[in-house]
């Protein structure tokens, strides 16, 4: 059986073990997750249409992996303007392997699978381990403390003073703008003094690309100097 499905703006075809990369899905690896919008199904030359999605159709996946799509550049040049314009953009894709196609409002029969923990076969092992713990508990909290921080903490630090309107440079929308402010990236000059490996940290952690951040260095360094 194959179904017609539609995520992301986008529309695929599907049958069950098939991989999948989608538009960013909020789930984790291992997670299952439901996509509802099925827009038809069927088998053969027996197939059932929506109107425009059929009711009760459900189709579940398991997500494989959390990843980005290669990086698309658009260039634009105007002719007699000394205007020229580059941006990247790498979508942000999440593989998932499509495991059931239910209708009629049937339940979904597989789950995300949930890893037990290790048993301790001898009991000498147990009370060994029953001693040691408390001594390494402190370690381990400090470090999932300090592990939650360091996750937490911006890429960069922000200077003192007011800060500019990122959105004056070509590219910057309100959301990029709002993001590279929670990253510590406030003013023109920050933007214009990035290095290459400022670069590269940005483009791992960030929903922006290489190609990106150098156009808008280019454009700060023009804006830090007037």
């Amino acid at each position: 059986m194959f179904a017609v499905i539609k995520t992301g703006g986008k529309q695929y075809r599907v049958a069950a073990n098939d991989l999948l990369k989608i538009e960013k899905l909020e789930a984790a690896v291992g997670d299952m997750v439901e996509i509802g919008h099925v827009l038809a199904h069927g088998e053969g030359e027996n197939v059932t249409f929506g109107a425009p999605f059929v009711d009760g159709a459900v189709v579940t996946a398991e997500v494989v992996e959390q990843g980005k799509n290669r990086t698309v550049i658009a260039f634009k040049k105007r002719r007699r303007q000394n205007s020229r314009r580059k941006i990247g953009h790498r979508q942000l894709l999440t593989t998932v392997r499509i495991s059931e196609i239910l209708l009629g409002g049937a339940k979904p029969t597989k789950t995300a699978a949930v890893k037990a923990p290790k048993k301790v076969k001898a009991e000498a092992a147990t009370e060994v381990q029953a001693e040691a713990a408390p001594k390494k508990e402190p370690k381990a909290k400090a470090a999932e403390t300090k592990a939650a921080e360091t996750a937490a903490a911006p890429l960069f630090k922000a200077p003192k003073g007011e800060p500019d309107d990122l959105t004056v440079i070509k590219g910057i929308g309100p959301v990029a703008a709002k993001d590279l402010n929670e990253q510590g990236i406030i003013t023109f000059a920050q933007l214009a003094k990035l290095t290459d490996k400022d670069v590269a940290k940005i483009d791992e952690h960030m929903p922006f690309s290489a190609d990106q951040i150098k156009d808008w260095r280019e454009q700060a360094k023009e804006l830090a100097a007037k």
